[in-house]
C-alpha cells in the first residue's frame, strides 16, 4: 500500500496512535512516513526521565530494552497508518517477536534518537518491520520486530 506523499505528525497527534502514556510513550515527533513503507520518529532524551534513577545514577544510559520499545512504538504506529485500524477500546497491535537485537553504542541524556521502521512483510496478520536507531547518524540499535493486531474484550 503505497502512498505518494510523505507526511509528519506532532506529538499531539501521535498521542492519538499510541495508547502508551508517560513514562512509556517513546515517541515525541513523527518526522516522515509513507504508508506501507516506513516511518521516521525522533525520542529526545533527557536526564529527568525515569529509567535514570537506577540505569545508572552515576552514568545514565537508556536502557536497551526500552531503545526495542521505542522502535516497535515506531513499527506499531506504520503499521496503523498503513492499515487504517487505530488502536481503541477493541483494537491493539501486540509486539510478539523480537529477532536480530543489536546494540553497538551507548544512548545517554541530550541525545536525539532518530527511530526508522520499515514494513518488510504483512502475511496472516502478522506484520514485520526492520528497525534502526539513530544518534548523529550513527547506528546504535537495530531489532526486526514483529506486531500483530488483535481485538481486546472487555
Amino acid at each position: 500500500m503505497s502512498d505518494s506523499g510523505s507526511r509528519s505528525m506532532d506529538i499531539h497527534e501521535v498521542r492519538r496512535y499510541l495508547p502508551h502514556r508517560y513514562p512509556f510513550m517513546l515517541i515525541d515527533r513523527v518526522l516522515d512516513y509513507v504508508p506501507g513503507e516506513y516511518l521516521t520518529a525522533v525520542k529526545n532524551i533527557t536526564y529527568n526521565e525515569p529509567q535514570f534513577t537506577g540505569h545508572f545514577p552515576e552514568r545514565p544510559i537508556m536502557p536497551g530494552v526500552l531503545l526495542i520499545e521505542a522502535m516497535a512504538q515506531t513499527a506499531g504506529i506504520l503499521a496503523q497508518v498503513s492499515t487504517g485500524v487505530r488502536v481503541d477500546d477493541r483494537h491493539l497491535y501486540y509486539l510478539v517477536g523480537v529477532d536480530n537485537a543489536r546494540f553497538k553504542r551507548p544512548v545517554e541524556p541530550g541525545d536525539q534518537v532518530i527511530l526508522r521502521a520499515e514494513l518488510q512483510r504483512a502475511i496472516r496478520g502478522v506484520w514485520k518491520f526492520s528497525c534502526e536507531a539513530r544518534v548523529d547518524g550513527q547506528v546504535v540499535a537495530s531489532a526486526e520486530v514483529m506486531s500483530v493486531l488483535k481485538e481486546v474484550g472487555d
